[in-house]
């Protein structure tokens, strides 16, 4: 630790979210001591937000050689998340890894175990857990109140016109990028649009349904599916792989259902309820979105009336630096972050089953004994 009780990081991956969690931890009082990037514009950029005397790496493993270093962010393409998670625990550094946490299902598996087996602290960053807003609506949901919930529906609105059009401006180590992705020709438009293609992440499905999914499962206190269904309609962001309006039905072992619907060529609400989670219970039923919850109780009059009492106005803006500062105490306390790993995995054991579910054309069930899926 070092004497001003500052948390030693390095950040890896400093392109725009590795940019601006950078921001955000040395804001905080993180030194921000090292940074890595195979393209070299982003290495530039992010050295540029860096603590001074920060050091500049192109492969990450020399980074985590760095015994100084006390922990790292992971903010690279999802398909790097899992190798790059265990290799820093291995090598010693506590670590906040952007969602999703893992790729594929064995991969999460994997990540738990190093994580328990070294004793480190890793924080996922759904950030709704450290929201106090959503702290609050979680004890609603604790307390009994909404009576038996059987089924939870959510949103989340937005428009999108294409992808990006950006072209290289400096040097890329296009074989380390790819790392455990399919071997392929160096593509600039997959680079910059990794986000939307199959081998490196979920597409805007995932992207989104990663925090939708683990909010829902974190109030209701469950740990992994019983099964899922995904059905997307066509891709209309033309050159992406995955739709972008897409449902998912999922059912859970505590006797609800939940649905996610993304929708990214719909209008986006810009004032309230573009992201929206309903939690329907035998007595009330709560709203959840970003800008603040609105309980509506249990009523003989034909018409829906919120409780007065109950409808809270907040903002999610300071979620980010909340989550940040929840990881960073847990690095000095050894205490377990508001989103560990277990969490992580229970996600994305979701958001694969979703993609599988996708391509496949059908529901899918999850044996936890065997930790496998089945038609």
């Amino acid at each position: 630790m070092q004497p001003d009780n500052r948390v030693r990081t390095g950040v890896i991956g400093s392109g725009g979210r590795g940019r601006l969690l950078s921001t955000e931890f040395k804001e905080i009082g993180a030194e921000m001591a090292a940074v890595c990037d195979v393209y070299q514009p982003n290495l530039e950029a992010g050295l540029k937000l860096a603590s001074a005397g920060a050091k500049a790496y192109a492969d990450y493993r020399r980074l985590l050689e760095d015994k100084s270093l006390q922990a790292v962010i992971v903010a690279t393409p999802d398909h790097w998340h899992a190798r790059m998670v265990i290799d820093a625990v291995e090598a010693g550094k506590d670590v906040y890894v952007e969602k999703p946490m893992s790729h594929t299902i064995p991969e999460g598996f994997d990540m738990v175990a190093a994580v328990r087996r070294t004793k480190r602290i890793v924080q996922v960053g759904t950030q709704r857990r450290s929201s106090p807003l959503f702290m609050e609506a979680k004890k609603i949901i604790d307390s009994g109140r909404l009576g038996d919930i059987r089924l939870v529906t959510s949103q989340w609105m937005n428009s999108q016109d294409g992808l990006s059009q950006a072209q290289l401006k400096g040097p890329l180590d296009w074989k380390q990028w790819l790392g455990p992705a399919p071997a392929r020709e160096m593509d600039a438009k997959r680079f910059f649009n990794w986000y939307y293609f199959w081998d490196y992440s979920g597409g805007l499905l995932i992207g989104q349904a990663a925090h939708i999914v683990d909010c829902i499962q974190w109030f209701m206190s469950s740990q992994q599916p019983l099964a899922v269904t995904c059905s997307g309609g066509r891709v209309n962001l033309a050159g992406a792989e995955i739709p972008e309006t897409a449902s998912i039905i999922m059912e859970y072992p505590e006797n609800y259902m939940a649905t996610f619907t993304l929708g990214y060529k719909a209008m986006r609400y810009h004032t309230s309820q573009d992201q929206l989670k309903q939690f329907h219970g035998s007595k009330a039923r709560l709203d959840m979105g970003r800008e603040g919850y609105r309980l509506y109780a249990e009523t003989s009059s034909p018409v829906l009336t919120p409780e007065k009492e109950d409808v809270r106005v907040g903002s999610f803006v300071p979620a980010t630096r909340d989550h940040i500062r929840n990881f960073l105490e847990c690095v000095r306390s050894r205490k377990e972050p508001n989103a560990p790993v277990e969490a992580g995995l229970g996600t994305a054991i979701v958001l694969c089953m979703t993609l599988d579910s996708l391509r496949q054309g059908r529901r899918l069930r999850w044996n936890a004994a065997a930790r496998r899926v089945e038609a």
